[in-house]
């Protein structure tokens, strides 16, 4: 006997029988037994070997171990009663379910007196006490072990650990006997296995060596304490500990529902699924009172010990509907959990009506489901179903409460998470009813443009948007207002609508952020409450843009600067006085004016498009300039390119504006000009040669009304006005604009004028005549504009 490896294969008949019935393996102790070489039986069935048909039904268990007396066939046409233990082998990683079977066939060894392995004192022991030899063959077991195993000692006399359980964790505990016997020291163990029966116990084996009298060792004592009761409820401890952890990590519906569901598989079922009650549609509260079946339930994730869940019928996202009897609307319209085993027939009539089901059931041995209601703040959101596989035990009480537990913890995550999307939703509705939904088109530039809203803290502040003024020139703004949510989005209305009332009275992009640093000002000193001040701060960037001069004034209020991609050549930032955020109050904002060759592109856009945890500010600049150097592409495109250049796959930390502008010039043939004399007897010279122009232009169907706006408004100027006077026409494919302009501030108001007035029609007239009109002030006087439909003079 080496001393490495103490085990005599022969000591008993061991075979494997696969889960067909055939014999696949036999060792030389079944050859001594029964006298058959391996060679003669593997391959066969094993049923072959028994004598009566009583022992074939014996040999057909039903549970994961049998033990009893059959009669096998000797080779030598005899038979032989004989003792057989058999246990159902389940491979760690796949493959297909064994039996092992296995009898002692030695006989008892003469036991000489004073054997320190007869020592009656040990067995007499109130613990369960196995005794082991130097050959690691079970010599004793007292009757409490006996009861622990459900054997006799006369039966189990001879086997080895692994053959006494047929489980993978014997082969641990048989290393740790050679242990004790090789180094005469002592150890403690810990397992997990089912003994008696297929329920799972805990056991700390306490191992020492046995010895003689002369010191020497002759086996090994286990004494093994059941600590089950305290197993599991430290497993149930920690299950709990660690769904506090793992499940609710994002405001996600779905991801915290498969968090419930992945925590719960294997520690408590073998299969989860997790089936929510839609949302009220408008952002309502889910409903408070009592359901009604039959009950419509959307799966939003299931789990299982299966790869790919090959057991579920209804897939993730899909709607199904639950009448009574079943797991889901049971457990729902009682509001407690409920447990329910398929061997009762509890769900008998469920199953009727859904082969499907019934056959999966059977085909992945589904025995008992558990249905837990998901619940939280007094408001039902679904059902969490938890069922168990063959060869587990029915859920018990314990695990009735261990469910209802993390499951109640699970309910207040995804209740938040409802409530957080219900109010995203809300808040994105809100920023998409106050961002333009289309750009307008102008002879000025053509626009594209993209809002992306924070993945995590939902939509902010942010907006753009392309604003027609007078003169065919164009305002272009991207604003971002701090914060998040629907105050944010709330400001962030109205200050669009705030900018737009003012580029609309034509202030300088400066001016025009003076005012609405006011605004901002006084939005803060409304917020505010008795515990402190209120706190809204903003950014922004406006610029105006004339295609006739070609010529661009930008400011900005700490907002970053655009990046100009000039035809040709790259894009750079344009450097620009950096201005104060609004909101600060009383510190001046400077404009810069540039030239902009037609063809170049624009591009505006808020932090949240350039700031990352990843990289700095220059980095994403760079990256930036490389993604808009691009000319071939269209405005939209190169949106969607900046885009998934800058911004991470997986959503972004704040959200992003980004407005994308192509300049257009308009030829000087479409511009004419005119110096006027401070003489009222040129105004019908001036109107001959207006008329003259139009026929050049073809626009000949627009003569009548042109000559009696430029009549009036040249008229006005010559009398109220201030030399040097100016008369400049302006028209597109749709519009002519006539504008007068002089030195002085002094701008006209229309009024209604009375029967007997002599004056105070004029500007009524301009404005029945023509689509709008207007004025603006310049930095040396003022300008007074009408625009002239030319397709409705058609």
């Amino acid at each position: 006997m080496s001393p490495d490896y103490p085990f005599d294969e022969a000591a008993t008949a061991r075979a494997v029988i696969d889960d067909s019935g055939v014999l696949v393996e036999w060792n030389a102790g079944a050859e001594r037994l029964l006298g058959h070489p391996a060679d003669e039986v593997v391959g066969r069935p094993a049923a072959s070997l028994l004598v009566g048909e009583a022992d074939r039904r014996s040999l057909t268990p039903a549970g994961d171990r049998w033990d009893g007396v059959v009669t096998l066939r000797h080779r030598d046409g005899g038979t032989v009663p004989v003792w057989l233990l058999a246990h159902r082998v389940r491979p760690q990683e796949g493959g297909p379910e064994h039996w092992l079977v296995v009898t002692p066939i030695e006989g008892d060894d003469p036991r000489p007196p004073g054997d320190p392995l007869e020592d009656v004192g040990l067995l007499a022991s109130p613990c369960a006490i196995a005794i082991y030899d130097d050959r690691l063959r079970l010599r004793r077991i007292n009757p409490v072990m006996a009861e622990v195993l459900s054997l006799s000692e006369e039966n189990v006399r001879g086997l080895r650990a692994p053959e006494l359980t047929g489980r993978r964790q014997s082969y641990d505990i048989e290393r740790q006997l050679l242990r004790v016997l090789t180094t005469g020291r002592g150890t403690d163990v810990r397992t997990y296995i089912p003994v008696g029966g297929d329920s799972t116990h805990a056991w700390l084996a306490r191992m020492a060596p046995i010895t003689d009298a002369k010191g020497r060792v002759r086996g090994v004592s286990v004494a093994a304490h059941d600590f089950t009761d305290q197993y599991l409820a430290q497993e149930r401890l920690q299950l709990v500990n660690e769904a506090s952890v793992r499940i609710g990590t994002t405001l996600d519906v779905t991801r915290t529902a498969q968090e419930l569901a992945d925590v719960c598989v294997p520690a408590l079922a073998d299969s989860v699924s997790v089936d929510l009650l839609d949302p009220p549609e408008h952002g309502g509260e889910a409903p408070t009172g009592r359901l009604s079946a039959p009950i419509g339930l959307r799966r939003a994730a299931h789990s299982s010990v299966n790869p790919g869940s090959p057991e579920a019928v209804v897939k993730p996202g899909r709607l199904d509907v639950y009448p009574t009897p079943s797991p889901q609307a049971d457990a729902l319209l009682a509001g407690h959990t409920i447990v329910a085993a398929m061997s009762t027939g509890d769900l008998e009539e469920w199953l009727a009506w859904d082969p499907i089901r019934s056959e999966r059931i059977g085909a992945y041995g589904i025995h008992t489901s558990m249905s837990v209601p998901i619940q939280a703040r007094g408001t039902t959101l679904g059902v969490a179903v938890l069922t168990r596989f063959r060869n587990r035990q029915p859920f018990t009480p314990d695990d009735a409460l261990l469910a209802e537990e993390v499951t109640a913890r699970a309910a207040v995550c995804i209740d938040n998470a409802r409530r957080y999307s219900r109010e995203r939703e809300t808040a994105l509705a809100l920023q998409r009813s106050l961002l333009p939904r289309t750009l307008p088109r102008t002879a000025a530039v053509e626009a594209a443009s993209r809002y992306l809203p924070a993945a995590r803290s939902g939509v902010g502040g942010d907006w753009f948007d392309v604003i027609p003024l007078s003169g065919m020139r164009v305002a272009m703004v991207v604003g971002d207002v701090v914060g998040h949510g629907i105050q944010a989005s709330a400001t962030m209305g109205r200050l669009r609508t705030a900018v737009r009332t003012l580029a609309d009275i034509d202030l300088a992009p400066d001016e025009l952020l003076t005012h609405l640093d006011d605004l901002v000002v006084r939005l803060s000193e409304e917020s505010g409450t008795e515990a402190g001040p209120g706190e809204v701060g903003a950014t922004c960037l406006y610029a105006v843009y004339d295609p006739v001069s070609r010529r661009c004034t930008l400011a900005r209020a700490g907002h970053p600067s655009p990046v100009m991609v000039p035809p040709g050549g790259e894009p750079h930032e344009i450097e620009l006085p950096a201005g104060p955020p609004l909101g600060l109050g009383g510190l001046p904002f400077e404009s810069a004016e540039i030239e902009l060759r037609e063809g170049t592109v624009l591009a505006l856009y808020t932090d949240g498009l350039i700031e990352t945890r990843e990289r700095d500010v220059d980095a994403s600049h760079a990256l930036l300039c490389d993604a808009l150097s691009s000319s071939s592409r269209s405005l939209d495109e190169t949106c969607d390119h900046v885009l998934h250049a800058l911004l991470p796959p997986g959503g972004v930390a704040d959200d992003v504006a980004l407005l994308l502008a192509r300049t257009q010039g308009l030829p000087t043939s479409r511009v004419a000009t005119w110096h006027i004399p401070a003489d009222p007897a040129l105004v019908a010279p001036i109107r001959k040669q207006v008329v003259e122009q139009l026929e050049v232009w073809d626009l000949s169907v627009a003569s009548f009304t042109a000559e009696l706006v430029v009549s009036e408004l040249v008229t006005n100027a010559i009398r109220y006005g201030t030399h040097p006077i100016r008369l400049r026409l302006i028209h597109d494919a749709a519009t002519l604009i006539c504008e007068v302009s002089d030195t002085s501030h002094t701008a006209p108001h229309l009024r209604r004028a009375k029967t007997f007035d002599e004056g105070g029609r004029g500007l009524l007239l301009v404005a029945q005549l023509t689509q709008r009109w207007g004025s603006r002030h310049t930095t040396d006087g003022k300008t007074i504009w009408a625009e002239i439909g030319l397709l409705a003079e058609e």
